[in-house]
């Protein structure tokens, strides 16, 4: 079965770690989000999303967020490995800061976005609403039933 079945999720997120992704999938929640299924590794989340490319719909696209921890290039390097896949995927990225050249990376790498993985829980509550507005003002209008 792929991601984009008729119950497909809005959002991917594709996070290593667990208690990051359950946090950020209750937090986008919490601010009206659309569904969202995470994916820990990157290799099926890949698979998944190239495969699921070709049978989508002109009107159904997931948003991908990857949040991957395991180097300081992971979330680069996925970026780069999925849009050369998949160039038509609107994937944003979190980071550890948007200092200039974290921020700068991950654009150049095909990010649509760049968000800030904050510590104090406020902050990454901002955030997630954050990306949530950024996947409203990024839905196709004529899409239905997404």
């Amino acid at each position: 079965m792929t991601i984009l079945a008729s119950s497909q999720p809005a959002i991917v997120l594709v996070d290593d770690d667990h208690h990051s992704a359950r946090l950020m999938t209750r937090m986008l929640a919490a601010h009206d989000g659309p569904p969202v299924r995470r994916i820990a590794d990157p290799d099926e989340a890949a698979a998944n999303l190239t495969a699921a490319a070709g049978a989508a719909s002109d009107t159904v696209q997931p948003m991908v967020l990857v949040d991957l921890k395991s180097s300081s290039a992971a979330t680069g390097d996925f970026i780069v490995r999925l849009k050369r896949e998949v160039p038509s995927l609107l994937v944003v990225a979190m980071a550890p800061s948007l200092d200039r050249d974290t921020r700068n990376t991950l654009l150049d790498a095909g990010a649509a976005a760049v968000f800030e993985r904050h510590a104090d829980l406020e902050l990454y509550r901002r955030e997630a609403a954050s990306i949530v507005s950024f996947w409203v003002r990024n839905q196709r209008l004529d899409a239905v039933g997404a």
